[in-house]
């Protein structure tokens, strides 16, 4: 299949629905899209993964999907849309602003962005659709971030993964906390209402280790299985009072009215490349500008967030 890349528009007409609702798929983590400057575009596989698994939950898109072309060739990986190419993959904004600065320092080479979580991330760098996959997943059992997450899903590869920033995840709750949730064991209280981010984050990662690690059934929270598919969605929510807690990062608290912010563990954010490319110029790039201080100074200027670490290499596997 050609996995040429869509835009909103063009999906919009192939599914047979309205682009808003092609933009609220994208918002809501059901279709896969990245970014080319400001505009969104959607690869064709990623439309034909959704229709293969998440249309017919979608008013009027299931006939449109049964006529869609046949499975792409896994062969085909971002060919028009990231023909010469890098992909940097992750969610926080702190990789739209390395990515700014990676096109101003190679004009040459085009950058673009995809906007998958954490585990999604890594497996766009092990079936080769990311040259850089970001990635803040922490490992109950070894109390460690993202290396044995690298292991498990990179299997037979060498990979770098090199420090971005330290930032603290923990609650959105109504201002001044009124159920004064301040504990993980709080959330299987009956009076608590939930809303939870989509499988494959990094917080909801987090957040599951947590509550098996507790021994809570996720049956008795109410409003787990309710998701959102970004920090923002999930503050606005509690700020709105669909929900009395939800998972999120401290950045983003400060960004979004009517809520406050409980602070629970510091998450090690990192980004992860092949072994085998740190030579090749955009990813020596990559490291110049981490190992900065003009970018340390202005990703430390937005505010909640640690650079101390930033551009260190963590470990190799």
């Amino acid at each position: 299949m050609d996995d040429k890349s869509l835009t909103p528009e063009e999906v919009a007409e192939e599914l047979r629905v309205s682009r808003f609702t092609v933009y609220d798929l994208i918002k809501r983590g059901d279709l896969q899209a990245f970014r080319v400057g400001r505009k969104m575009r959607i690869l064709r596989t990623a439309l034909y993964s959704f229709t293969t698994t998440s249309a017919a939950a979608v008013p009027g898109t299931a006939q449109a999907a049964a006529a869609l072309a046949s499975p792409p060739d896994a062969g085909q990986q971002l060919r028009d849309a990231t023909r010469d190419g890098f992909v940097v993959c992750g969610q926080d904004i702190v990789l739209d602003i390395l990515v700014r600065h990676l096109d101003q320092e190679l004009p040459e080479h085009r950058f673009l962005r995809s906007h998958d979580g954490s585990c999604n991330a890594l497996w766009a760098l092990y079936h080769g659709r990311a040259q850089i996959a970001s990635t803040h997943l922490w490992d109950a059992d070894s109390n460690d971030y993202n290396t044995p997450y690298a292991r498990r899903l990179l299997p037979g590869c060498n990979a770098l993964l090199v420090n971005v920033l330290y930032r603290y995840a923990g609650f959105y709750v109504a201002p001044d906390n009124p159920k004064a949730l301040h504990t993980w064991q709080d959330l299987k209280r009956p009076n608590i209402r939930m809303i939870n981010r989509e499988l494959g984050s990094g917080v909801r990662v987090l957040l599951d280790e947590k509550l098996k690690q507790l021994k809570i059934d996720t049956a008795r929270i109410p409003g787990y299985n309710q998701v959102e598919a970004s920090h923002p969605a999930i503050a606005s929510a509690v700020a709105r009072g669909h929900a009395d807690v939800g998972v999120g990062v401290e950045k983003v608290a400060r960004q979004v009215e009517g809520i406050s912010f409980v602070p629970l563990q510091k998450e090690r954010y990192d980004i992860v490349l092949r072994k085998e490319d740190a030579e090749l110029e955009p990813f020596r790039t990559v490291l110049a500008v981490l190992r900065s201080a003009e970018f340390r100074e202005e990703i430390a200027a937005i505010g909640g967030y640690d650079v101390s670490d930033m551009g260190r290499i963590m470990a190799e596997i």
